[in-house]
């Protein structure tokens, strides 16, 4: 038997009473939370405490999701933030997914304590630095838990139920493009650009050249990796930030698109 469809925005999503709207939005939690990380499934509690956010207001088109270990802990193990378009399509506008057992780096606040918006702003080049080194990449605080594979599913489940059949998701900055493509993302803006890219990272190109031992963020084999590709992009190697960009994920269709041929992490 088909599953009842929920309404087709967030919107209309966010309007319903609270108890209703909530179970809808219960669904997009990933199983980890429950099996790895003891976030009991009734109440998301744990030890008895909150650590499950919804914030939907009525007559808002966005939903914003935040999930913490504990609901003292600093950063969220996963923050979720999707909206409307104006012509009712769905966009994730921010995903992100935090090992709470992880180091953390400092690099979204300089040192004065100022937000650098995760170095979009304003750079703290010690915690980048340190961060790179230990395998992150650029907008990193931690280390995340390799779970996009496992959530994709889950949120094509969900997308589903609201009678869609394609969401949207905005890559921040190069590393995510070229891991949405890997599960299955095509492009809106930007696929041009990205072969662009690939193209003059080669031995030769423009961005090849401006590759430096004398500086962490391009060094001269960044080229290689998709990381070092990444850091060198945050740090400002195109001449203009990483910005524009927007992709999109069929249900069920892999675009297998790949602007990154054999390139590894």
């Amino acid at each position: 038997m088909a599953q009842m469809l929920w309404p087709s925005s967030i919107r209309e999503i966010n309007d319903l009473q609270e108890a209703e709207k909530l179970a809808i939005y219960r669904t997009i939690l990933p199983d980890w939370l429950f099996t790895h990380y003891g976030v009991d499934r009734q109440t998301l509690t744990v030890d008895g405490q909150c650590v499950v956010w919804f914030r939907c207001p009525p007559g808002s088109r966005v939903l914003e999701v935040t999930v913490r270990r504990r609901a003292t802990d600093l950063d969220p193990m996963l923050y979720l933030n999707m909206a409307d378009t104006f012509n009712y399509q769905l966009l994730v506008l921010l995903m992100v997914v935090n090992n709470p057992d992880a180091p953390r780096y400092n690099i979204d606040v300089d040192q004065e304590g100022n937000s650098t918006q995760l170095g979009t702003t304003s750079r703290n080049l010690a915690a980048e630095a340190a961060a790179l080194r230990a395998g992150l990449a650029p907008g990193q605080v931690r280390a995340g838990l390799r779970v996009f594979g496992r959530a994709v599913p889950v949120f094509e489940a969900f997308i589903e139920r609201m009678g869609h059949d394609v969401f949207f998701i905005e890559p921040l900055a190069y590393h995510n493009a070229v891991l949405f493509e890997r599960y299955g993302f095509s492009y809106v803006r930007g696929h041009k650009e990205m072969v662009w890219i690939h193209q003059e990272f080669q031995p030769g190109g423009e961005l090849h050249q401006k590759l430096t031992p004398d500086n962490i963020f391009r060094p001269p084999d960044a080229w290689r990796r998709v990381r070092s590709r990444s850091w060198a992009i945050h740090d400002g190697i195109l001449g203009h930030p990483f910005t524009g960009f927007q992709m999109y994920k069929r249900i069920g269709h892999h675009s297998s698109v790949n602007t990154f041929p054999d390139g590894h992490w």
